[in-house]
Formats: structure tokens, sequence, C-alpha cells
């Protein structure tokens, strides 16, 4: 069984996702309610249990006329549905696939392609881990049986003899990335479908010994610049590309012991998201490399796929662990955990998706970080009590002490205790003591003087007695 978690989740914004499985289930899970309160639940459930039909990839076109969501499947099948409802639009074989040998590595669903066709056609990129890459168009307005291709159908290789295991398309949609074992991260160009760069692989270390090529995840930095990228491998290293610089790794870190599973990007161009075999999610800076923080309880199993949500501050996780993991980008907490049954190999966000219950007065993002605010007022105006009565409490007692000092002051000037203790008797007595020492000085003086005398009248008889 799964290790569970103990940590009091405090809810998360009104949010919509979708998550694939290893058995082809899609599971959509929806949090409705009240801002920041709000629960995530299982709402629907699309398929059947069938091994044959894991998900490999899935890619999202979220749009709010005719959204649509690509799958690719064990089997070689490639299925386009409708998010909102699950329901098939059409289902094709993958042309590349050689008997379930050559499985889909990377698929996306091309946005802009698809809006300037007035959403009559949708345009998929499919690469196959022998590096088998094809570009193809089909028709939505026939019926899904007779779906067939139309228009342009671009196919090429971008293999070397390797595996591709990870590969990425960036927001203008104009750059292909992808790398695997033994094969170095390439940017191609898609209106040529030409390679435009090629990384180099680091030197040996001070050993003389040679890392081998093995990336397992990778994505563009920056929505408006594809020459930054991020990729991972599987010798727990995280590295980043500048493709205008050099061909090898501008900054290069390790994090943890076991292999880097998934690297997702935030929105402001510099911060990554990274998830490892063993459960540990992290943020850092790229920019120096330096590590941001870890995220508060770790996830008992490995971590397969991390989405950003594009208005909330809010990541999701998930993995072999088979939960979905909400996260606060900000506080790096968690907001909620839901159990889903089987392992988890990809998550999407649907960023159109509004709870109509939930009142909407503010942007999302303005309404937590509002909240954030008044938590952060509350906590201040707390503290401040404290120290108020802390404050109290010391002058008081300053106080206190000043008054005993006056009253006693005035008991040693004008005489008078409670307890008996009368300091000018005690100098009367001392001057009593001063005078009984004078007294023997006194009789000591007379001695001497007697003493005198009588020497005078021995000296007188000695002098009449010798005349």
């Amino acid at each position: 069984m799964p290790r569970t978690t103990t940590l009091e989740c405090p809810g998360c914004p009104p949010l919509r996702a979708l998550t694939f499985d290893e058995l082809g289930l899609i599971k959509v899970i929806e949090a409705r309610g009240q801002q920041g309160r709000a629960e995530p639940k299982v709402v629907e459930r699309w398929g059947e249990p069938d091994s044959s039909k894991s998900v490999l990839a899935a890619s999202i076109d979220d749009r709010k006329s005719d959204p649509l969501l690509a799958v690719a499947r064990r089997n070689g099948t490639i299925e386009v549905l409708n998010p909102l409802n699950g329901g098939l639009r059409f289902a094709v074989t993958n042309s590349s696939d050689n008997g379930g040998d050559d499985p889909v590595a990377g698929l996306h669903l091309f946005a802009k392609k698809n809006s300037e066709l007035a959403s009559r056609s949708c345009t998929l990129l499919t690469c196959t881990t022998n590096g088998n890459a094809s570009i193809r168009s089909f028709e939505l307005t026939k019926p899904a049986a007779d779906v067939a291709s139309s228009g342009s159908s671009t196919t090429w290789s971008v293999g070397a003899g390797g595996s591709i295991s990870c590969s990425k398309v960036d927001r203008s949609e104009n750059y292909f990335l992808f790398g695997g074992k033994r094969v170095e991260m390439s940017v191609w160009d898609l209106d040529s479908c030409a390679k435009i760069w090629t990384a180099k692989p680091p030197p040996k270390n001070r050993l003389g010994i040679f890392t081998p090529t093995w990336f397992t995840s990778a994505t563009f930095l920056c929505k408006d610049d594809h020459r930054k990228f991020v990729a991972g491998t599987n010798s727990h290293e995280v590295r980043l590309y500048d493709i205008s610089a050099q061909r090898r790794p501008v900054i290069s870190f390790d994090f943890q012991e076991t292999a880097i599973k998934s690297v997702a990007e935030d929105l402001d161009g510099y911060t990554i998201y990274v998830g490892n075999g063993s459960g540990d999610l992290a943020s850092f800076d790229i920019r120096t490399g330096k590590l941001l923080g870890c995220f508060l309880g770790k996830c008992s199993g490995s971590i397969r796929s991390i989405a950003r949500h594009p208005d909330f501050p809010v990541i999701a996780s998930c993995g072999l662990d088979s939960y979905l993991r909400l996260w606060n980008v900000k506080t790096r907490q968690l907001l909620s955990a839901v159990y889903l049954k089987q392992h988890l190999s990809n998550v999407l966000f649907d960023s159109n998706f509004a709870d109509e219950e939930a009142e909407i007065v503010n942007p999302p993002t303005d309404r937590l970080q509002r909240d954030e605010l008044s938590v952060a007022e509350r906590d201040e105006g707390e503290t401040r009590r404290v120290k108020k009565n802390k404050s109290k409490e010391t002058n008081g007692s300053k106080k206190e002490a000043k008054t005993k000092g006056r009253n006693k002051e005035e008991v040693s000037i004008f005489g008078g205790r409670d307890d008996g203790e009368t300091p000018p008797v005690k100098r009367k007595k001392s001057k009593e003591n001063k005078g009984s020492e004078k007294e023997p000085s006194e009789e000591s003086g007379c001695k001497k003087l007697k003493s005198k005398k009588s020497s005078k009248r021995l000296n007188r008889a000695d002098v009449d007695s010798t005349s």
C-alpha cells in the first residue's frame, strides 16, 4: 500500500486537472468551492482498464471553443478526445509503429495551426523512441471512422542510433527539442524540418571517467526564447543549455542521488521544478543553480510528471505512488492529495475551467495574493499584541522596582521599618563604642604621666644623696 500523507491539507483554489495512468484510464479531478478551501475530487473516469492501452504521452489544446485532447497509447493508437466530456473525436494508428517495438515517446497537439484552420482540422507532432518524427493534419468534419490524413504530412528521422526518451515543443510552436539514451539534445526547426543545433557531451571528470549520455526529461525555459532549455539526466544532473552561447552546458548541478524524471518551467522564465526517482520535488533558480527549497511532504514513489497552472501559483505532480498532489509554489506546502489507485504517467491542467459556485470577483492570482497578505497581516497583529503585553509587563515590573527603591530610601532617612531594624540606633551604638574605645586610651595616657613623675622624683633623690 502507498504511504498516505499525514499533513493537514488546507485546500486549493478551484481548478480542473486530467491524469493518465498505466492502465489507460483518464481521470478528471475538479476542485470546487470557496476560494482557497476547495477539495479536489475525482468526478469522471474515461475508459476501461487495459495495460495494452497505457498512456505514454498526452497533449491538450484547452481553447475556449472546441478544445481538444490528444493521447498516445502503448498499442500504437493516437486518440483525439473532447476534454470536456471524454468523447472520442477520432483515432488513428501511428504510421511509424512497428509491431509495438517503436512506441511513441513524444506527442504535441498544435494550438496555433488549429486556430488558423478555424477548428476544422488538427495537427499532431509525434516522435517515437527510434527517432521517427512526423507532422500530420486530420479533418474534424468527417465521422470518426472515416478520418483520413489531409493536407501536408511530413515524416523524417531524428534518431542517431539511440533511444528517444524526452521531447518538447516551444510556445511559439516553431522549434522542437528531443534527447534520450545515447542521444544528445538537439533542436530542430519545424518549418524546414532541419536540425539547427546539437549539444556536445561534457568532458571527462578529474578521475578521467566519462558519463554516458542519457537524458530523461527536458523543457524550454522561457516561452519567448527557444535558445535556452533545461534537461535532466539519468545521473541525477540538471543542465542548462544556451544554443546561442555554446554547445556544452552553461550551468550543471546535481540533485539528490537518483535519476531526474521530470522537469517543468515556471512562468517567470528562470524558476524550474525538478522531480526525481525517489520522490523528491524541489525548485531551483536556474540562473545561478541555487536551490530555492524542497517541497514539504516527500512523495513515496517516482515523480513522472509536473505541471504548472497558468493562472494560480500551483503545481501538480504525479507518479508511481498513485497520488496526484497539488502544491503552493510560494510556500512549497502541500495543498491537497488525491489517491487514484493506479500508477500515474502524466498530468495536465485545464486552464479554462471556471467554477460556477465560486464567486469570481478578482483574478485568481490576485485572490491568492490577497489571502496570503491577510494571513500575514493576521500573524503580524498577533505578534504585535504579544509584544505589547510583554512591554506592559516589563514596564510594570520596572515601576514596582522603582517604588520599592524609593520606599527603602525613605525608610533609611526617616527611620522606622516594620521588621524592627533601626539604623539610627545603630549609629548611636557606634558612637558609644567609640567612646568606650577612647576611655582606655585616656587611662593609658594617665599611666604614662605617672611613670614620668616617678622617674623625675627618683632622679632628684639621687642628686640629693650625692650632694
